[in-house]
């Protein structure tokens, strides 16, 4: 019947957990499982201790306490039980003045001579794992159980499941031939957080200007002729100042631009006058 109402307060802690929370439940010694008459001290870390975190609890016999009403001893934040008893076996979680829960861990007193010891807190995807069967003198050769199913004997009674994955939660236990058996922990999983994704890339090389249209092939024939032709008026031209500038005159008259035709009796009376006009100047000029 204990083991009964134990395994359903496990499964409150999946709903505590799920509060909001500021602080987190430290235990030591650091271990789920407890031999009776142990002294445990459990803290509450608070991200902020004005909000007055108190140990809180819920025992397999349905009571709800706070640390210093009708057991432990208060300190703050902190609380000491000197000597654990079986009943004390249940779900502890740090609860402020305000109303908000911290993460919860579930408790297991024994009265026998075996415990697990197991991860406190859950554990992330991809870590390992060590389970330890010990006794109250020494770690023995062991047997390792699932949800009751065996998973194989470790002879230092040490277990390590590597790279857990989600598959691998679920109660956990170990079996001594000596001693006897622990009771069951269960082992939480969470999933592991993805890594910050990195902004996408895109793989389009970037924008080309568009290739020119191609022209056809008769369209630049066209054009050379058309080049071709516009420049046979001036090398008609160019060949006939050639033919002119090279052409020699016949007989022996000078070149049309060297040809001087003889003065008119009027101009020739003007030369003369000019001429006595000027000796008549310098005929005075010497006198």
């Amino acid at each position: 019947m204990e083991e009964t109402c134990l395994l359903r307060l496990l499964f409150v802690t999946s709903l505590l957990s799920g509060c909001t929370h500021q602080a987190s439940l430290n235990i030591s010694p650091n271990r789920t499982q407890m031999f009776e008459y142990e002294s445990v001290s459990l803290r509450c870390e608070e991200d902020d201790s004005s909000d007055g975190w108190t140990v809180t609890r819920n025992t397999t016999g349905g009571t709800r306490r706070q640390c210093g009403a009708d057991w432990g001893r208060k300190d703050g934040s902190s609380c000491t039980i000197s000597s654990i008893r079986k009943w004390y076996s249940g779900v502890y979680w740090c609860e402020s003045t305000g109303g908000a829960a911290s993460s919860s861990i579930t408790i297991t007193v024994t009265g026998g001579a075996v415990i697990l010891q197991s991860p406190v807190h859950p554990v992330m995807e991809g870590d390992d794992v060590t389970l330890t069967c010990t006794t109250q003198t020494s770690n023995l050769s062991a047997g390792f159980y699932k949800d009751d199913s065996f998973i194989r004997t470790e002879p230092t009674g040490h277990m390590t499941i590597h790279h857990v994955s989600r598959s691998d939660e679920g109660f956990y236990k170990c079996n001594t031939i000596s001693d006897g058996e622990s009771p069951p922990s269960w082992i939480t999983v969470t999933e592991k957080p993805a890594s910050p994704s990195s902004p996408p890339t895109s793989s389009a090389s970037p924008s080309s200007p568009p290739a020119p249209p191609l022209v056809p092939v008769w369209s630049m024939v066209l054009a050379i002729l058309s080049s071709v032709f516009s420049l046979v008026p001036l090398v008609l031209l160019v060949l006939e100042v050639r033919r002119l500038t090279n052409r020699k005159p016949k007989g022996n008259y000078l070149p049309v631009s060297m040809e001087m035709a003889p003065p008119t009796q009027a101009e020739q009376g003007l030369a003369d006058e000019f001429d006595d006009v000027m000796a008549a100047v310098t005929t005075e000029h010497h006198l």
